[in-house]
């Protein structure tokens, strides 16, 4: 159990998944948060009444044990830790939309700032593979890019999708961490440095990743599931209707093996047994949650877990002690446990009333008795599309056999009254059911389903099967599994020419490691062309832009200064006229900035683009050809030699 141990009411808000707790003179931990209108605020209550100094760093007229940091863009992450060789504590790092900044709060100063034009969804510190220094890696746009304590970029590399979640630990078990990166297209992606090693799909955007111990850690869906792995295989996983916004490794009831505490939407916080997920702890905050992280906020020697709120709430935690360890359920814990069995008491009760009510139709009319032999078949198929339905794949379910009742009972077919499938990926809700009416019913139910992905996906069928003049029904339960490629079928036109050319050649890796891949064609040069052209056009105009916006806000100040000047000597006509000048001005402004909003989002789509056709053309290949390839391919893109790129995407090198 936890126990709350001190409260305190920030008076700034707090973005959800942007906090982090940092050392920056190496002994006093501070909380620290992106806040609103592009500021990080640092409550530092170990060093009240030192002011810092004037670069970017000043004090908060609200609160004396915090200070802000004006960063003057959109916060999209941050964390802190040990980046430098010879810093005296954490460097803070802090991604936006377009930049990185490395930042030594303790000196304040900047360490580096850095451009990323694939964005900073995400960032996480720490070691990587046979790379000597730590790395600050930031995901992005389809891409990963490290940088070292000098701002040089050490790692890059193409993944999937918009990066959500990154997680450093060794998943190997080799002794040196990996990085395991969560997507919004559904995929938990392991690389040993720019080497993908291991794959898992889940059903939604991955949004948070933690280490736990060992092989394990603990993922977030953006469908409100948590849940936790060991390597590939998942231990356990639930599913809420509120959002997880947070989670985090902690161990609450000191018995070495830390549990997963999960920040909610709704306020709540609890903490499930890594092995079970079973909740052993909950409590509220009166808003919803925006980091869990930990550290000794009180310099006694002690861990608390910090909880915090988006209002600004904040709220420390300890393990309770020994008289206390045989409770990990706070108080309302026994009540919502009375609840949860007089519930049962009631659906027993209720299940056991069916049975007699069924048995006294039994003896009346014989109605509703099937044959202990009955059971549920189900066939998969691929449909066509036709003008009225999509193509789909059809699960059809039936019963095997009829009644076989004596003579003096009408001989009735079994029917289904209602199939119920669950699944992961495929319904809304993840469930879906088929009731067909009174005149429609039949032995047999047929049920479309449409995968988004190429995936294996476990199919948990329940139908109620019975008599058509049942008013009770049998339940019964199958798990067919889709397979992958379901949507696909053999094309048995006999009027296609069959291949007429071939290609033999020898591998040296595991024949599991090669699949089938579609080549890049000659006829998609011109689009990635085109899409190259394209990101070198809106980078040229986001520069442009940029100078134009900067020459206005000079333009803003002069006239400002001259406005009150003249406001100062009772000239009201110059005074008029300088602020309608302003008026134009900021009009002017406003309308640049939707102008560059618009074009670094069109930015964007193209980078993301080209980084999927760069991963496309790295998975043509295995083993180190596949890194060669994505390091050539970025390595052409920086030079902006597209003709070298593309002969590496088709022959893997860049000589002719």
């Amino acid at each position: 159990m936890l126990v709350p141990i001190f409260t305190l009411k920030l008076n700034h808000k707090i973005n959800p998944r942007m906090v982090t707790i940092g050392k920056f003179d190496g002994v006093h931990p501070c909380l620290t948060a992106a806040t609103q209108a592009g500021k990080v605020f640092i409550h530092n209550p170990h060093a009240r009444g030192q002011r810092p100094a004037a670069h970017r760093l000043s004090h908060s007229t609200q609160d004396s044990d915090i200070s802000l940091l004006n960063i003057n863009q959109a916060v999209t992450c941050l964390t802190a830790g040990k980046l430098g060789p010879n810093t005296t504590g954490d460097t803070l790092l802090v991604g936006s939309q377009t930049n990185l900044l490395a930042y030594d709060v303790h000196d304040n100063a900047d360490v580096f700032y850095r451009e990323v034009s694939d964005g900073a969804n995400t960032i996480v510190l720490g070691k990587l593979g046979d790379i000597r220094s730590p790395l600050a890696i930031i995901g992005g746009n389809c891409a990963l890019q490290g940088f070292d304590y000098a701002g040089a970029d050490h790692f890059w590399t193409v993944t999937g999708d918009n990066v959500r979640s990154l997680v450093l630990f060794d998943f190997t078990g080799d002794g040196k961490n990996e990085l395991l990166v969560g997507s919004e297209d559904f995929d938990i992606r392991v690389f040993k440095e720019d080497e993908l090693v291991s794959e898992m799909t889940e059903n939604e955007t991955v949004t948070s990743l933690c280490h736990m111990h060992g092989s394990r850690f603990g993922y977030a869906l953006a469908n409100g599931t948590v849940g936790v792995y060991d390597r590939n295989a998942r231990y356990w996983r639930i599913k809420s209707k509120n959002h997880a916004m947070s989670i985090h490794a902690f161990d609450l009831n000191a018995d070495g093996v830390v549990e997963l505490i999960t920040g909610w939407s709704n306020g709540k916080i609890d903490a499930r047994s890594d092995r079970t997920g079973e909740v052993i702890f909950k409590d509220n905050l009166s808003s919803s949650v925006a980091g869990v992280v930990e550290g000794d906020y009180r310099l006694d020697g002690q861990t608390q877990l910090i909880c915090t709120s988006i209002e600004g709430e904040v709220r420390g935690y300890l393990p309770a002690g020994k008289d206390l360890k045989g409770n990990l359920m706070d108080s309302s814990a026994e009540q919502d446990l009375i609840r949860e069995l007089s519930h049962r008491r009631q659906n027993l009760l209720l299940e056991l009333r069916n049975y007699e009510e069924n048995a006294k139709v039994h003896l009346l009319i014989g109605v509703g008795v099937i044959p202990a032999n009955t059971q549920l078949q189900t066939a998969l198929s691929v449909r066509p599309a036709t003008e009225a339905q999509k193509a789909h794949v059809e699960e059809r379910v039936n019963t095997n056999n009829t009644f076989n009742l004596p003579l003096t009972v009408p001989c009735t077919e079994t029917i289904i009254r209602a199939v119920l499938i669950f699944a992961e990926g495929i319904f809304e809700g993840e469930s879906h059911v088929v009731h067909p009416s009174v005149q429609n019913l039949s032995g047999c139910a047929r049920v479309p389903i449409v995968p988004p992905k190429d995936i294996p996906v476990d199919l948990h069928i329940k139908a109620f099967v019975g008599g058509k003049t049942s008013t009770q029904f049998h339940v019964f339960e199958i798990t067919r599994q889709l397979p992958r490629f379901s949507m696909y079928d053999v094309n048995f036109d006999s009027s296609a020419d069959p291949p007429t050319g071939s290609v033999t050649f020898s591998i040296s890796e595991r024949p599991q490691r090669v699949g089938g891949h579609s080549v890049l064609l000659s006829d998609r040069e011109q689009v990635e062309r085109e899409l190259l052209i394209s990101v070198d056009e809106f980078h040229s105009v986001h520069q442009k832009l940029t100078a134009a916006m900067a020459d206005h806000s000079n333009y803003i100040r002069n006239m400002l200064v001259q406005a009150e000047d003249a406001r100062l000597m009772c000239d009201m006509t110059t005074t008029k006229k300088r602020y309608r000048e302003l008026y134009d001005l900021n009009r002017d402004l406003v309308n640049e900035y939707k102008i560059r909003s618009n074009n670094h989002n069109a930015l964007l789509a193209c980078l993301k683009s080209v980084n999927l056709a760069i991963q496309r053309a790295g998975r043509l290949r295995v083993g180190k050809p596949k890194n060669q390839v994505i390091s050539a391919c970025r390595d052409a893109i920086k030079s902006n030699n597209v003709n070298s790129l593309f002969r590496i995407m088709r022959a893997g090198t860049a000589s002719s």
